[in-house]
């Protein structure tokens, strides 16, 4: 899909689902909606270049909180709704990755049902 239909249809999505939830108050919402923009993986100085670009766009600056977990963010908030355009950083992405390579070596003791134990 080409950007621009990416684009119209994500627009489109987002309007629909407000119309959805405007037309049925019944269904439930959640406290709030965050939109994440990624950028393709590149250098962290390509990726941070693209996010400081966005925060231009946002009139916005760069979260320095977000720094001390590894990403370099920035983000405009509209109530309740965030969005937010987010580099994960290679040495972020080293520690998520050396973490999950242990993914499925260690299994947690089973827990008991708590109806089982309930009806006995």
């Amino acid at each position: 899909m080409a950007n621009d239909d990416h684009r119209s249809a994500l627009i489109a999505g987002l309007r629909a689902l407000a119309d959805f939830l405007d037309a049925n108050p019944a269904v439930p919402v959640p406290r709030s909606v965050d939109v994440l923009h990624f950028p393709h993986r590149a250098t962290d100085a390509e990726m941070c270049a693209e996010v400081d670009h966005i925060a231009e766009l946002l009139g916005t600056s760069i979260d320095p909180r977000e720094r001390e977990a590894g990403h370099y963010a920035a983000s405009i908030r509209f109530g309740p709704v965030e969005y937010k355009a987010v580099a994960i950083l290679a040495a972020r992405r080293a520690v998520y990755e050396a973490h999950m390579s242990y993914e499925g070596c260690i299994q947690p003791d089973p827990i008991p049902d708590q109806n089982v134990a309930q009806a006995a």
